[in-house]
């Protein structure tokens, strides 16, 4: 089932607000997302209850009390990629976090739990099925992790964002929804993607908007800058954005200024959308926001997926983006500054064919992600046949 089926946009569930447990994060790429999730329930109805589930080692125990949600926090940790102390640790804790999750989801009477990855994700989702509450994950990734190909058994929906990972699951319970995004950046994204054409300064100058994540991405900072000097000597004319990350703010302005080349350098950019909205090419990770931010706004995109994801799903979803004309994808290991000049001035060269890529990127977007999970949530889209 498709999530463009799914019309209704009731608040209540079951003659009351709605109560969703969130479970999950980590890391942002998990947490975020559920984020939205709880934003874009608030806006339907402002008496919903949302509570998350994490851990105190996760990004959500440093975010979430900033941004006003509520947090409840287990102890767990992990089985896998973390040695054999690792997992006997995460084994012996794995029954109290049992426990503890049945003891949120007891006091709190959720209507609906969501994993969205993450130590907390696997506990909590499992013992709300087992009492009976209607669960169902989201795979924001082409590749599942261990937890969710487990969760993926037991509950009653899963939310892809790439139709590689429809292959883990059973076909009846999986719902195409695509990765929420948070609502202000998803709605200022949306409002960036109705202009057809990149708002640069000089239509003459191809402008490229560089980022590797929040932290920043060293040898992606020095490829780029490296790739720009290459560009400047071949006389190809582009005007750089680049979030470097705080830690390598000062050693990519130093490659720039090697390379002969002035850049837009910063370590984080809060106005992303504006960013976007300028730019003709971006060049970044492949992690799953920003391919779902891409395809939201309906920019071309130069990938070079981060080599050490977790099962290498970075590689999988960029690869996804470029089988579908949207990107072009590089490993890094194979990836010269000289091959990156080549493919920036190709793409310069042939305006045609970025429009052509921005266009396939658009067709790709889902910004609907977190209305139609919660239409599902509401009872307006059903996955497979089990019921609460």
């Amino acid at each position: 089932m498709d999530a463009a089926s799914a019309t209704t946009h009731a608040i209540c569930y079951e003659d009351r607000d709605m109560r969703l447990i969130i479970a999950g994060g980590g890391t942002g790429g998990h947490l975020f997302p559920g984020v939205a999730l709880a934003e874009e329930l608030r806006s339907r109805d402002p008496a919903a209850a949302v509570r998350f589930v994490g851990t105190a080692r996760g990004i959500e125990a440093r975010v979430l009390p900033g941004l006003g949600w509520e947090l409840v926090l287990i102890e767990v940790s992990g089985l896998k990629t973390v040695g054999a102390l690792g997992a006997l640790r995460g084994l012996v804790r794995l029954p109290r976090a049992l426990l503890q999750a049945r003891r949120v989801v007891r006091e709190f009477e959720p209507d609906v739990v969501i994993g969205v990855g993450g130590y907390a994700s696997g506990p909590v989702v499992l013992m709300a099925r087992l009492m009976g509450v209607k669960t169902a994950i989201l795979e924001q990734n082409s590749l599942p992790g261990l937890a969710n190909k487990i969760l993926g058994r037991f509950v009653h929906a899963v939310f892809l964002a790439f139709a590689e990972t429809r292959r883990f699951f059973k076909p009846t319970k999986i719902l195409m929804t695509g990765n929420p995004i948070r609502r202000d950046i998803r709605l200022a994204l949306q409002a960036v993607g109705a202009d057809a054409v990149a708002a640069g300064d000089d239509p003459r100058r191809l402008r490229l908007f560089v980022f590797g994540g929040s932290q920043g991405a060293a040898a992606l900072n020095d490829l780029v800058a490296g790739a720009a000097g290459v560009l400047a000597g071949r006389g190809v004319a582009v005007d750089v954005v680049h979030q470097t990350g705080d830690a390598h703010l000062e050693a990519t302005r130093a490659r720039y200024q090697a390379a002969g080349v002035t850049a837009d350098l910063r370590p984080f950019i809060v106005d992303m959308a504006g960013e976007y909205r300028r730019a003709d090419l971006v060049i970044a990770r492949a992690g799953a926001t920003t391919v779902a931010e891409l395809g939201v706004v309906g920019r071309p995109a130069i990938l070079v997926p981060y080599p050490f994801a977790a099962d290498n799903h970075q590689e999988v979803n960029a690869r996804e983006m470029a089988q579908a004309g949207a990107a072009l994808m590089f490993r890094q290991t194979e990836l010269t500054a000289e091959k990156l000049a080549d493919a920036v001035a190709d793409l310069a060269a042939h305006p045609e064919r970025l429009a052509q890529m921005g266009s396939a990127m658009k067709a790709l977007g889902k910004p609907r992600a977190a209305s139609a999970i919660l239409d599902w949530c509401a009872g307006g889209a059903q996955a497979g046949s089990s019921k609460r």
